[in-house]
């Protein structure tokens, strides 16, 4: 029997997606921490992966290069902005790609 503070399994998933993690990371040779959702963790993990660097070069290369005081907040963006770039990449090679693929098709013979 539920009971009525049981979370469903759901929402429990949704809470721990959305879940501010801190870690502990050295920029320069110091320590600092970082307050970052699942989410862009996963995502920095991902980016730093497929640039083959490890995620202390990466978070030192956008500490390097941030605009914002907050290191974090400038972890995110950077994320963000990774991913946007990817996604309009794919956009525009799949419409070139879909262009040509439509220009190389055999044109019917006008009636």
């Amino acid at each position: 029997m539920d009971t009525p503070y049981a979370v469903p399994a759901v929402a429990a998933n949704r809470e721990r997606t959305f879940a501010v993690v801190k870690r502990s990371v050295i920029i320069d040779g110091h320590k600092t921490s970082v307050s970052l959702e699942d989410a862009f963790w996963d995502g920095l993990k991902e980016i730093a992966l497929r640039q083959g660097i490890s995620l202390s070069v990466l978070i030192a290369r956008i500490h390097t290069g941030r605009d914002t005081a907050n290191l974090s907040s400038a972890i995110r963006l950077y994320v963000l902005d990774h991913f946007r770039s990817r996604a309009i990449t794919h956009l525009l090679i799949g419409s070139r790609q879909q262009r040509a693929a439509q220009a190389s098709a055999p044109q019917e013979a006008l009636a």
